[in-house]
């Protein structure tokens, strides 16, 4: 039924959800986008479903946004562009108000989307050794639509440490700032996703989903207006001179303009 992710539902209604691209390091195409976000409504609305776990096939979770997108981004116009903003935007709505416990399991590379698909659980336990990293000012570009999900993720004053420096940091300094709940060895990953999905399994469900919604409610406001804000400035910096010539060199395997040695 999917081409880029899988459902599997257990007996007791855990629900995997797994990004499944494992030879792209799952980056974010515009086919997942789509799949994920018809996935999310779909478990939203299956009241079998009692907690999800949003994971990720091979060596990585996801490198952020798929190359193809990209060169398709730098040659469309801003409509376009705008329109797969807010297919990506649409898709991160959903995960962020699922009614369920939404349980992020970590493992290599978690770039640029990746990094806003962890700040959408509502916990995310990462294996020892991933890498993380917001690296969209690198090409020119800003880590826009995952903003406000990343804000009320960890806080300003934290996102501000890595936000737009580009800088990769490892799963303890993940865990510092709060995108993280815990570091785990790798062979100790599933015990440590299973010690977060258990305790909902004797929760009432309609109880978890209303105080879900009642937290969100008293959180940063993540509405129309911040959503279509974010569009905006994703849009006109995509129509930047500086897009153009990071993505440009980054295709070009070359340095842009603006990179100084250190």
């Amino acid at each position: 039924m999917f081409e880029t992710i899988s459902i599997d539902t257990d007996r007791r209604g855990v629900a995997t959800l797994t990004l499944n691209r494992p030879e792209k390091h799952n980056a974010l195409s515009g086919v997942m986008i789509a799949e994920l976000t018809t996935a999310a409504e779909r478990l939203a609305a299956d009241p079998s479903v009692r907690v999800v776990v949003l994971a990720a096939a091979g060596a990585s979770f996801c490198a952020g946004a798929d190359l193809g997108w990209m060169k398709a981004q730098i040659e469309a116009d801003g409509a376009t562009r705008a329109a797969e903003a807010r297919r990506l935007a649409r898709m991160l709505r959903a995960l962020n108000e699922m009614p369920k416990p939404l349980i992020g399991r970590v493992q290599g590379q978690a770039f640029g989307g990746g990094m806003g698909m962890i700040s959408v659980c509502d916990t995310a336990i990462a294996a020892e050794g991933a890498r993380f990293g917001f690296t969209e000012t690198r090409l020119g570009l800003i880590p826009a639509t995952i903003g406000p999900y990343v804000a009320a993720r960890v806080g300003e004053a934290m996102a501000r440490r890595v936000f737009f420096s580009a800088r990769l940091f490892g799963a303890a300094e993940a865990a510092r700032l709060g995108f993280l709940s815990s570091v785990v060895a790798p062979e100790d990953l599933d015990a440590a996703v299973e010690a977060e999905v258990s305790p909902y399994l004797a929760c009432a469900p309609g109880a978890v989903a209303e105080s879900k919604a009642l937290l969100r409610r008293f959180g940063p406001v993540i509405d129309e207006a911040a959503v279509e804000d974010s569009i905006r400035a994703l849009v006109t910096r995509w129509e930047s001179g500086e897009a153009r010539e990071g993505v440009e060199a980054f295709f070009g395997r070359r340095p842009a303009a603006w990179v100084r040695e250190g």
